[in-house]
């Protein structure tokens, strides 16, 4: 295979060899592969000092992570063949847990393929490249998807802000297939979601919360309950549909609200369900002002600390909001609090719960450790690919 050679300086493979899939720009001996001789997202080989290959990746020189390796070894050319053979392994995995095809088939790094995300609709394909490399091989990942799971429609949602870090411009279109006015559904536990490929947050579902909602099934039986930062009724649904007797929805967007309001009337829950546009901090103070009190509250929040600087206001976030889902929560209540900040540590978030429930004079038990679910695999050589963290707690008096 001839592609030309990245040349690591003496001891900067190590952390390749372990197992990790980047490189900085400051592990690179300029003097043998200066960076400018490469073009955004071109692929190379990544050789370390003593001349010895280590795998297929790709450059670019423009970005702090400048190359990341795609598969160990330079028997396999970086195409559309290796793209595949990648997808079915990945499809592989997913077969084995789910009954049916609904769940992210690709999680970068973890399944080989950095700077790939592919999430699964039934017939629909959602991908986001959020690398130059990626978005280079765009036309290799689209045959290859194709000829995998030769689906109905491949949307790109290429809007992601952390193509900047990339110097990629953000767009979302069909990729391929015929445009249509159904909207693309997504099936979790018998019930049905209606998703926007295009408008939707992310790629548009969150599959890494699936297992967490399972454990709904055992707290909330003729409950009362309160999902804040709902997006699609992911959450309150589940509630829902595990016997809640009155369920609130709570989120900031009209847009998802009004999906929520589809997705209630979809599944039969216009009896139990409701759908509020309001900000999650400012109706949580509103319903402690009315006295009101739910027997499960849920806080599924976006991202308060999307980098490390901003930790120190993240984690005050995280505890304010945790304070006030406590202080509309019922006297032995449910609080299930979840953190998709992959820079916020999971121990720091169970100090700022713990922190609140003293400030308020009550008590926590833990009962469930929460993580993302097994189609967004954790590589145990990449820190990075662990990001979601949350708990199921019991609060009582104290």
């Amino acid at each position: 295979m001839q592609v030309p050679a990245l040349y690591l300086k003496r001891g900067e493979d190590t952390r390749l060899r372990a197992g990790h899939l980047w490189v900085f720009s400051n592990e690179v001996d300029v003097a043998r592969s200066p960076l400018s001789a490469f073009e955004p997202g071109q692929v190379c080989a990544i050789v370390d000092s003593r001349d010895k290959p280590i795998g297929v990746g790709y450059v670019n020189p423009n970005s702090l992570i400048c190359a990341r390796l795609v598969n160990r070894g330079l028997e396999h050319a970086l195409d559309k063949s290796l793209l595949v053979h990648k997808l079915n392994v990945a499809l592989a995995l997913r077969e084995r847990i789910f009954d049916e095809p609904y769940y992210r088939l690709v999680f970068g790094e973890s399944d080989g393929l950095p700077g790939l995300t592919i999430d699964r609709f039934g017939d629909v394909v959602v991908a986001q490249a959020t690398t130059a490399g990626m978005e280079r091989l765009k036309d290799a990942i689209g045959d290859a998807i194709a000829k995998v799971l030769k689906p109905r429609q491949l949307w790109w949602k290429n809007d992601a802000s952390i193509r900047a870090m990339e110097n990629l411009p953000e767009y979302a279109e069909l990729g391929a297939g015929e445009r249509s006015n159904e909207p693309m559904i997504v099936r979790e536990a018998g019930l049905e979601f209606e998703c926007d490929p295009l408008a939707g947050q992310k790629t548009g579902w969150f599959y890494d919360q699936r297992g967490n909602r399972d454990h709904l099934q055992h707290l909330v039986k003729g409950k009362r309950v309160l999902d804040v930062f709902s997006y699609l009724g992911g959450w309150g649904l589940r509630a829902a549909a595990c016997g809640a007797s009155e369920v609130v929805c709570v989120d900031a967007s009209q847009p998802a609200v009004e999906a929520i309001g589809r997705n209630i009337a979809r599944n039969g829950f216009a009896d139990r369900v409701t759908a509020v546009r309001a900000d999650a901090f400012d109706h949580l103070k509103a319903l402690r002002e009315q006295r009101e009190h739910f027997d499960v509250v849920i806080l599924d929040p976006p991202a308060f600390v999307k980098r490390k600087k901003d930790l120190a206001e993240g984690r005050v976030a995280y505890r304010r909001l945790n304070e006030l889902g406590m202080q509309v929560l019922a006297r032995d209540g449910i609080l299930i609090t979840c953190s998709c900040s992959y820079h916020m540590p999971r121990s720091v978030l169970l100090d700022g719960v713990q922190q609140a429930a003293r400030h308020l004079d009550r008590q926590a038990q833990l009962l469930w450790h929460l993580q993302q679910g097994p189609d967004h695999p954790i590589h145990p050589a990449i820190a990075e690919t662990e990001y979601l963290k949350g708990f199921v707690l019991r609060v009582l008096p104290a």
